[in-house]
């Protein structure tokens, strides 16, 4: 090695070690960097949000929606549309999409949409309603002549026509009451009255009146049926001409006698299932379920007026039920499917319900922003990381039974076409508007925090010795 070389190396060896020494001075330490204020690695976005990107969000399920739920009547051995319902061959049938347009699933979705037009001021939302729901009546009374001409129907329609559950009757006829009162010039009355004389007369009770199936078990109670049930029985009662029976009096009644059954104090949260006669109730908190129990609140306590004589006993359960939900939150802003289980996977239709219904509380003074603001953003923030890039939404377990035991629930599958995800998922989106609108969230100490007024200074900077 030449001397020139040999200065070379040397010059390079100490520039190597100054540089070191200079990245070892750098550290970040206590001492000369404020740690609390380091990026933490969140799994979900934690940052202010607008109403800008929420409706980006939902604009981009609607448009979905909107190319995967056809209104056509076709021939089942040909697929040729057909637009003479008045003599519909004996294979017609609704084109089928990638979901039905009258499941319970697809109530909540109509629903949803009418909220969504209502925050956003959007016409497209309600139209995805009117022209489903224009179509349905228009065809219902010719498929209802062929069904009994014939004895067979197109299944869908014949869900319609002749319900044999509550999943057939009650979500769907809850919206359709929605929408006939918001628009006059529909005509939903005749599917109305067909869905609540099955919700009222012909649904199996157990003695003391409480909705009920024979299925898994006799006289089982499913938590599901509160919002299956409920929640159409006390619409009705805006819409009824007369109040015989006294609707919202049954639809409170339901609530209650479920409770009474259901309700788990010390969590906080309702099981999933009760039988008559069952010795001991094992007590699965599953997600979806707790869910439906609190939309059926939220939306019997919006059609309550102030002054009704049970109003304060069932705004108490409502919010000791959300109490016990936020308590079981997780760090990823997503509930478990089993909500008192950590090791059941995160689940997202029952995070959108929750989300809906926590923010829809706040919105009407129902609950305190400050406690609860942030657990509905974070709820919606990462709910609205499961919209994937063809505008599906991820994480919703499928349609579910009822069973006394871990592993099934465990292992329910999830699919992108469990059509439970899509309406709580709108209804969330547009209720978080409302909330945007009426509340100001700003980042404060690197913390979502909730103000009644706008906050005008900038998320402020501390000193290293400010650390708490």
């Amino acid at each position: 090695m030449n001397i020139k070389t040999l200065c070379l190396t040397g010059a390079l060896l100490l520039t190597g070690i100054s540089i070191y020494a200079q990245k070892k001075k750098e550290v970040i330490n206590d001492s000369n960097t404020p740690l609390h204020l380091l990026q933490p690695a969140y799994k979900v976005p934690y940052k202010e949000l607008t109403t800008t990107e929420i409706k980006t969000d939902i604009d981009r399920i609607l448009r979905y929606l909107e190319k995967n739920t056809p209104t056509r009547v076709v021939s089942k051995k040909t697929g040729k549309v057909i637009t003479d319902y008045k003599n519909l061959p004996a294979d017609a049938q609704l084109e089928r999409g990638a979901f039905r347009l009258a499941s319970y699933e697809w109530g909540v979705t109509y629903s949803a949409m009418m909220a969504a037009a209502k925050a956003t001021g959007d016409a497209n939302y309600m139209k995805y309603v009117t022209d489903r729901f224009n179509f349905l009546a228009e065809v219902a009374p010719h498929f209802r002549e062929l069904q009994e001409k014939s004895g067979q129907v197109d299944p869908q329609m014949k869900q319609i026509l002749t319900p044999h559950a509550l999943d057939d009757a009650g979500a769907v006829c809850a919206a359709m009451i929605k929408a006939q009162l918001q628009d006059q010039s529909l005509n939903l009355y005749p599917l109305i009255d067909n869905y609540l004389d099955f919700i009222l007369n012909k649904e199996y009770r157990l003695a003391d009146g409480t909705f009920a199936r024979i299925r898994p078990q006799y006289n089982t109670l499913w938590l599901d049926d509160m919002f299956m049930g409920v929640p159409p029985v006390a619409w009705y009662s805006k819409l009824a001409k007369d109040n015989k029976p006294n609707y919202l009096a049954e639809a409170t009644r339901q609530i209650f006698q479920f409770a009474e059954r259901m309700w788990v104090p010390e969590k906080k949260l309702f099981r999933h299932g009760w039988v008559e006669g069952m010795q001991d109730h094992p007590a699965f908190h599953w997600g979806r379920a707790n869910g439906w129990a609190l939309l059926t609140m939220t939306e019997v306590l919006d059609v309550m007026p102030e002054n009704y004589p049970q109003r304060a006993k069932l705004m108490e359960l409502f919010r000791e039920h959300v109490r016990g939900l936020a308590a079981c939150q997780s760090g990823e802003g997503l509930w478990h499917q089993l909500l008192d289980r950590n090791d059941s996977y995160l689940e997202t239709s029952a995070t959108a319900i929750y989300v809906y219904c926590i923010a829809h509380a706040i919105n009407q003074g129902w609950l305190d922003a400050m406690a609860y603001g942030p657990v509905a953003q974070l709820g919606w923030q990462a709910v609205s990381t499961q919209i994937n890039a063809e505008r599906q939404v991820e994480g919703t377990c499928v349609g579910t039974g009822m069973a006394f035991d871990p592993a099934f629930y465990y292992y329910r599958p999830v699919n992108v076409y469990a059509a439970h995800g899509y309406g709580p998922v709108i209804w969330a989106g547009a209720e978080m508007i409302n909330l945007l609108n009426k509340q100001h969230p700003k980042m404060n100490d690197s913390a979502i925090q909730f103000y009644r007024t706008e906050q005008k200074t900038q998320e402020p900077i501390f000193s290293v010795t400010d650390s708490n």
